[in-house]
């Protein structure tokens, strides 16, 4: 066998060898993929909580900014900050304390003390302090059970999954409690009476987004709301706001269409421009001998034709003195002949022309000064024919 095919032969065994082996090693297995949220279920974060509540006979909103309810509404905060804006803070405590059910999420960003100062509800944390002989093992699992409880004296009611509380923190309050879920850590969750309202806390975050479906967050909100047939149900959040373009839009659409259009018609008033307002008129061209055509004749016609005889008269004598030797040495008679055999012009009539001292009509310079351009002429052509070997 030939060593070219030996080469291909070893190599077609080593690919087959590989298919086999990634053929025998390879499984398929169907995996489910969650479709990723469309339409409103993918911008507001509080969808499967109010379908849930809509389901159970409530009505829902999700609000981008407090509008206070009525007094026997429940209003839901997620990712609320307490003290950020003082008259949205008092009014609602003025909505809880004459009724209203307030429900408050482990998601709360900023006003903790005031909060809890008003609401009597802390949150405590734990210390953890490791045994030196013996280590607590992590959890493994990111929910708790807790177990329902209320302020009077009965059995526990039931017990439910509470997911992603932060370890070893739990509630706890000054005030009578009206309903609760307790863990190992101490309290979770916790309803209090302020005013003729109430107001509940969630050691956990209970329905933003897809929260509702871990756990028992289901029972456990409609536990927490009190939901009734027929409730208006309010959520808000501060962490799903959207830009404050959006907000601009909403707010003042008429002023910021105004304010655009001023904008506009100021850039295309004093703005650069990339060309003229309007076209500019044909200009008139003419070629370069036209020109100087035109400049003799105004020269000659207003009494000016000596000007342009001697202008004339150093345009031969410097092409001349270029292209004649020893043009400089010569007499008068020695040019004249001279520029006769070069320009193959009538003796007399360049004698004529060149003749500075004569006197002359207007007619007169006109011909001179032609019979000198003429030889200027006649001179450059003569030399060219002379450099290139045709004379």
């Amino acid at each position: 066998m030939r060593r070219p095919a030996l080469i291909t032969a070893s190599i077609g065994v080593l690919v087959a060898a590989l298919i086999w082996w990634i053929a025998s090693n390879t499984s398929w297995v169907e995996v489910k993929v969650p479709a990723p949220l469309r339409g409103e279920a993918r911008v507001n974060p509080f969808y499967a909580a109010q379908r849930f509540a809509e389901g159970l006979g409530a009505r829902t909103s999700w609000d981008h900014r407090l509008i206070v309810p009525r007094s026997d509404a429940v209003v839901v905060l997620s990712a609320w900050h307490w003290t950020v804006n003082p008259s949205r803070e008092r009014a609602l405590k003025g909505w809880v304390e004459s009724g209203g059910r307030l429900v408050v999420d482990g998601t709360l960003i900023g006003g903790d003390a005031a909060f809890e100062d008003w609401s009597g509800i802390r949150r405590r944390i734990a210390a953890v302090t490791p045994s030196a002989d013996s280590a607590a093992p992590e959890p493994t699992d990111r929910c708790i059970t807790v177990q329902e409880q209320a302020g009077s004296p009965r059995a526990a009611q039931s017990d439910a999954l509470l997911c992603d509380v932060e370890a070893a923190s739990s509630l706890t309050t000054n005030r009578d409690t009206l309903w609760g879920l307790r863990g190992t850590a101490g309290l979770q969750a916790v309803r209090v009476r302020v005013g003729a309202g109430t107001v509940t806390r969630i050691n956990a975050p209970l329905v933003r987004h897809l929260k509702l479906f871990d756990g028992d967050h289901g029972a456990v909100f409609v536990a927490a709301s009190g939901l009734r047939r027929g409730d208006d149900v309010h959520f808000l959040s501060e962490a799903d706001y959207p830009s404050l373009l959006t907000v601009l839009w909403r707010s003042a659409a008429p002023v910021v269409l105004l304010a655009l259009t001023v904008v506009a018609l100021w850039v295309w008033r004093d703005g650069m421009r990339f060309g003229p307002v309007a076209a500019p008129p044909a200009r008139g061209r003419r070629s370069l001998a036209d020109q100087i055509r035109g400049t003799g004749h105004f020269v000659s016609h207003y009494g000016s034709a000596h000007i342009l005889y001697a202008a004339g008269i150093r345009a031969f004598e410097h092409t001349a003195g270029r292209r004649v030797p020893g043009y400089a040495r010569m007499s008068r008679e020695e040019r004249t002949a001279t520029l006769s055999r070069l320009t193959r012009m009538d003796p007399a009539e360049l004698a004529g022309a060149f003749d500075e001292q004569r006197s002359r009509s207007l007619h007169q310079m006109r011909e001179a000064i032609a019979v000198v351009e003429t030889a200027r002429r006649g001179t450059l052509a003569a030399q060219s024919r002379r450099r290139h070997g045709l004379s």
